[in-house]
């Protein structure tokens, strides 16, 4: 029988290391990818290049989807400011943060896709930017010039636009390996260590200032490359200029204060002490963003993982807005933090992220977008609706530009980061699965050996995840490496098979399952995670139903209707949007004693569709239901396009029907929902 070892890795810990170690790597040359340079901490797990990981299934389709929808045609269907005008191209149009968003999410999608349509166009903003550069380092677009309506033509010079295009530019290498983005980079970074004593992040706007860990994860991407020292003055100057996360979080009361700071800043904002930590050593980073997470999730918080914001930061009230640009950029944050710090509680927020929020605030087709979604979003519709900032009734309505069009720039990174981010090289030259999604990759194992690995799955709505190992060259037949495999912290009773031979150990939740294990070409895993129906307890003492990663919505009929806007709200807001209205009753709540953990299963029955359709992610395709029992309130009834106030929880009794017959889908599949359920 061949050797097979399975060891348990706990979550990393606040100031220790987790079981791939933090060590010091002064060669940095015994792996297979580049880890952290020394003194910088080292990580457990590295991102693989683009191009590695592709997606299977569901997944596969969501992305073409986006190829075929505004992702792949934004320069048409956005042409003022994504067309030939545009500054990052060397217009007189648009010079600020539009342009690099959307490449920011064209450019993975384009290549993880090897759709060499979409690599044409996100080329010329490569080559571009490349040829802008000064002799001094600076790059970009650098004339301001006078106001024109939709576009952002001044603060050219501002630090932040930048801080996106090197994301760009540090996924292009990654994709293509071009030696000119480190030159480039280099240049660019000495420029700043020169002039960011002079002309700090927040000169020309703040959100440099809120935003400096984009910043300074790229000053430590590139130092890893090049051991440039220089690199690392520059980190602790960029980490003194930003905007103090790390205070923010352990001692600030920011989230107890409604309208503290902008919903983005905080996605965008919540890695940076993670970001920061790999050069500081410092526990305190770590520990700052867990104090943030148990802070918001009885102030601010959703449970899909985001908090009010709309665009300021609100109190959790399921009917205030959650912007689009909040869910992909806490991905992102999420991701990067994952990465430096294998804690599975940052995996499992994530598919909270991204299998609630992200899919249901884009069409089916990828041609239209919501600026706020709501956890409890019975109509939507042009209504004036209790948010702080509101662009004309046009948040919650479905368009190329309704809200804000900083949402249809953006949101195009959620889904290609994520496929990014299914699995990760690890620190003791193995493979780790940490996200799950139907996929399959090739990296290198073991002493440089190229191993392939299909993910099998209809997660994250079935249970069963089927990975099939073989190797690139023929004549390996046999390799020695660990396999890493995520168990959530919502599933008490994961299995792991090699073989169809159950593997006897114990598999703790919210930890990593070490498979240590001589494969062979051919060799089958199964990990089955099985799900149960649970309720969770969110504002005003609201039950929300779960079941994995997965939120359970109240299913409503949906019409959709696609409707022109006037004259002189086109420029602004596109030439047409949809509104989304039901006929269903939506106004029920749950009867507490359904609840109770010990019966909850009995009175929440799954039912579950024999296929997964290629696109679930609809009211129509639903792989799975949940019926139930509700009680209608009749006194619970619109107020302002918007589920009215009602209290959630009460012991003094409130009118209501006798049972009837429900029906929960999964959240992503929703438009109109209630999500948080008063309980009688």
């Amino acid at each position: 029988m061949k050797q097979l070892v399975i060891t348990i890795a706990t979550a990393l810990a606040v100031g220790t290391a987790s079981a791939a170690g933090i060590r010091s790597n002064e060669n940095n040359g015994s792996g297979n990818y580049q880890n952290n340079r020394y003194p910088l901490v080292q990580k457990p797990y590295i991102e693989l290049p683009i191009g590695a990981i592709h997606p299977d299934g569901w997944l596969k389709e969501q992305l073409t989807r986006m190829k075929t929808g505004l992702t792949g045609s934004l320069d048409k269907e956005y042409e003022a400011v994504m067309g030939k005008r545009n500054g990052w191209l060397g217009g007189d149009g648009d010079v600020w943060e539009r342009g690099p968003y959307w490449i920011d999410g064209l450019l993975p999608l384009a290549y993880v896709l090897n759709d060499q349509a979409l690599i044409e166009k996100v080329k010329p903003w490569i080559e571009w930017a490349l040829a802008s550069q000064k002799a001094d380092g600076y790059f970009g677009p650098d004339t301001d010039r006078a106001p024109e309506a939709g576009l952002q033509r001044d603060n050219a010079h501002d630090w932040w636009p930048k801080m996106v295009m090197l994301k760009v530019m540090q996924q292009y290498y990654s994709a293509t390996g071009d030696r000119r983005v480190i030159t480039f980079l280099t240049r660019y970074f000495q420029y700043q260590l020169k002039e960011l004593p002079k002309n700090p992040l927040g000169k020309w706007t703040s959100w440099g200032e809120q935003r400096g860990g984009d910043n300074l994860m790229v000053v430590y991407w590139l130092y890893n490359i090049t051991g440039d020292r220089f690199l690392l003055d520059l980190g602790e100057v960029i980490h003194k200029q930003t905007f103090d996360w790390t205070d923010a979080f352990l001692d600030g009361d920011y989230f107890s204060r409604q309208f503290s700071m902008h919903c983005v800043n905080l996605g965008q904002g919540f890695k940076e002490p993670v970001i920061y930590y790999q050069q500081s050593r410092e526990a305190k980073q770590l520990q700052a963003v867990k104090e943030a997470v148990k802070k918001m999730r009885h102030t601010i918080g959703f449970p899909t993982g985001l908090w009010g914001g709309d665009e300021m930061l609100r109190f959790g009230d399921p009917t205030q807005g959650s912007e689009f640009c909040t869910c992909v950029e806490m991905m992102f944050s999420l991701e990067k933090i994952l990465e430096i710090t294998g804690d599975v509680q940052w995996a499992d927020y994530l598919e909270r992220v991204a299998y609630n929020a992200l899919p249901t605030q884009a069409t089916d087709e990828f041609t239209a977008r919501q600026y706020f979604q709501q956890v409890n979003q019975v109509a939507a519709t042009r209504t004036m609706r209790n948010f702080v900032t509101s662009h004309e009734d046009t948040d919650v309505i479905f368009g190329v530009l309704t809200g804000y069009p900083c949402c249809t720039s953006n949101m195009h990174q959620g889904w290609p980061k994520l496929l990014q981010n299914l699995w990760y090289a690890t620190a003791d030259n193995g493979i780790a699965a940490l996200i799950y999604a139907p996929s399959n990759v090739t990296a290198k194992v073991n002493n440089g050996i190229e191993v392939n690995i299909a993910e099998e799955t209809d997660y994250p709505f079935d249970e069963n995840i089927r990975l099939k190992i073989s190797f690139a060259d023929k004549k390996t037949k046999t390799a020695f490496f660990p396999l890493h495999l995520r168990i959530p912290a919502w599933c008490q009773n994961a299995s792991v098979k090699v073989n169809g031979e159950e593997v006897k150990a114990d598999i703790y939740p919210g930890e990593i399952a070490h498979v240590n294990r001589e494969w062979s070409n051919g060799d089958e895993v199964m990990l089955q995670l099985p799900m149960k129906v649970e309720a969770s307890y969110w504002y005003g003492g609201s039950a929300v139903i779960e079941r994995g990663p997965l939120l359970y919505s109240l299913k409503m009929n949906e019409k959709w209707e696609k409707k022109t806007f006037e004259e002189d709200k086109q420029q602004h807001y596109g030439k047409w949007y949809y509104e989304v209205t039901s006929d269903s009753p939506w106004n029920y709540a749950l009867e507490y004693k359904t609840l109770k953990a010990e019966v909850i299963n009995d009175n929440f029955v799954v039912e579950k569709s024999k296929t997964v359709s290629a696109y679930p992610w609809n009211v129509a395709n639903a792989p799975v239901r949940i019926k139930a029992k509700g009680l209608r309130i009749p006194g619970w009834t619109l107020y302002r396009g918007s589920a009215g106030p009602i209290p959630y929880y009460t012991e003094l009794g409130v009118e209501a029907t006798d049972e009837e017959s429900i029906e929960l889908i999964p959240y992503g599949c929703t438009t109109l929902r209630v999500t948080e359920f008063p309980i009688r």
